[in-house]
């Protein structure tokens, strides 16, 4: 493990600006350098097409001049003169070389002058095209009254053909950089962007790793997605806050609840072992010992079943159900147990039989803790009247509602009534307990829906 630790340190990370900006720039500097040579292979190529047609017009225009009115061949040295305008005209190199030859091949003109077997070098055998395959040649036949008079052959070098001004191969490579600074420059920017919020969220995060919640962050951003993360890592430190004391005000209770009960236990045996009451005041004080051991078994069972509960691990059954005849028997069972204060809880059932599925077990967990919590907040003095309704509403599901007369819930309490462990200022110093019947309430139907396949929500698993 602490080599992993020692390998992980070594390793040098890289920001999100360095990261993208030196890897986009490769990307598309490749990208357009590897255009622009597409490209300018394909100017070449048209460039080449482009002038060969041109080369074959001047041969042609030669071959028309080249014949007398009355049909004969008529090579004068104004074609030098000719052919110079046509070079300017066209903007031709000077790598270009002109030959007329006679009906039987013999050479007739040349531009630049060259012998007769100079022009057997230049050309093939059969004298139509070059020889050299680092020349072009474009021809045109002399034709004088039906008859061929002789042929006209244009040479050109590749080299020329393919030739692109210096200009525009400056213009082509500064428009190539120009995009290749822009790209940069926008994933520059955007890289920016991003790694802004990412780097207060790092550094939040930081924080909260080292034990402080209370992380504000600027939420407000023009992007959807950058907004939904501030704003889901901000409620995410809240809740982690909240959290963080609910832990505190959990350790805290746990402790006072436990030391209680066991400092209670632990007087009253002492007494009793050291001698300090005897006969029936000896067997009263074990006997308070007993209920007091039995309290504390039950509130560790409380926190054992809520912590199962929340965990999803506690085993749900699924059976069919008859509402009526089951919630007749939970409240006649919970009635027993209570004292002459409460009345009989008023039953208000449907007149048909209605079927449920669920636990019955888990039912009547989550009815005696309402109820319950109904006797704790009854009014000092005062008769605990309880009235339970059972109905089915319009989506299909049973709704049990659970009224009584007692104090009610103050309004700064009811946004935190279902959250684990937290009580009123009242009843943590007049009752005894986590604080887990309301979220137990809240957690067993939710465990069965999900279990079952279904959705729900606190207004469909009880109704206070």
């Amino acid at each position: 493990m602490d080599h992993l630790k020692r390998k992980q340190q070594r390793k040098k990370h890289t920001s999100i600006l360095s990261y993208w900006t030196v890897r986009y720039l490769l990307i598309i500097g490749t990208g357009l350098l590897l255009t622009a040579l597409v490209t300018f292979w394909w100017i070449q190529q048209e460039a080449m097409s482009n002038r060969m047609q041109t080369t074959a017009l001047l041969a042609q225009e030669i071959a028309d001049r080249s014949v007398s009115a009355d049909g004969s061949l008529n090579v004068t040295p104004a074609l030098h003169q000719l052919i110079e305008d046509r070079k300017r005209f066209f903007k031709l190199t000077q790598e270009m070389c002109v030959i007329i030859t006679g009906p039987q091949g013999e050479l007739l003109f040349s531009q630049p002058e060259m012998t007769e077997k100079e022009m057997r070098y230049e050309l093939n055998d059969s004298l139509d095209a070059a020889r050299s395959p680092e020349f072009k040649a474009a021809g045109a036949r002399i034709q004088g009254n039906g008859k061929t008079r002789g042929q006209v052959m244009v040479l050109q070098s590749k080299r020329s053909l393919r030739y692109i001004p210096r200009e525009e191969i400056t213009f082509f490579s500064i428009l190539i950089v120009f995009l290749i600074i822009l790209s940069w420059l926008t994933i520059y920017l955007l890289s920016i962007k991003l790694a802004k919020p990412i780097q207060r969220v790092a550094s939040a995060a930081s924080q909260i790793s080292g034990g402080k919640y209370n992380i504000i962050l600027e939420t407000e951003a023009k992007e959807r997605e950058i907004h939904e993360l501030l704003l889901s890592f901000q409620e995410m430190a809240g809740k982690l806050q909240q959290f963080e004391q609910s832990r505190a005000v959990m350790l805290a209770g746990v402790s006072h609840e436990l030391k209680t009960p066991v400092t209670s236990i632990k007087g009253l045996v002492h007494a009793v072992r050291e001698g300090i009451v005897e006969g029936e005041e000896a067997g009263e004080f074990l006997d308070i010992a007993l209920l007091e051991a039995g309290r504390l078994q039950r509130m560790v069972a409380d926190l054992l079943d809520y912590n199962a509960l929340a965990a999803g691990i506690v085993a749900i059954r699924h059976d069919r159900l008859e509402a009526v005849p089951l919630l007749e028997e939970i409240v006649y069972q919970w009635k027993l147990t209570q004292d002459g204060e409460v009345c009989t809880p008023e039953l208000q059932l449907p007149g048909e039989p209605l079927f449920l599925r669920g636990d019955p077990l888990r039912i009547q967990q989550i009815l005696v803790n309402l109820l319950n919590n109904s006797v704790q907040a009854k009014q000092p003095g005062q008769m605990l009247q309880l009235d339970l309704r059972l109905e089915e509403n319009p989506q299909g599901y049973a709704v049990i509602t659970v009224t009584d007369n007692g104090t009610g819930i103050p309004e700064e309490n009811r946004g935190r009534i279902f959250e684990a462990f937290f009580r009123s200022s009242g009843k943590q110093s007049t009752l005894r307990g986590w604080g887990l019947a309301l979220p137990s309430a809240v957690c067993l139907p939710k465990r069965w829906a999900e279990a079952s396949g279904l959705a729900t929500g606190r207004s469909k698993a009880a109704r206070l």
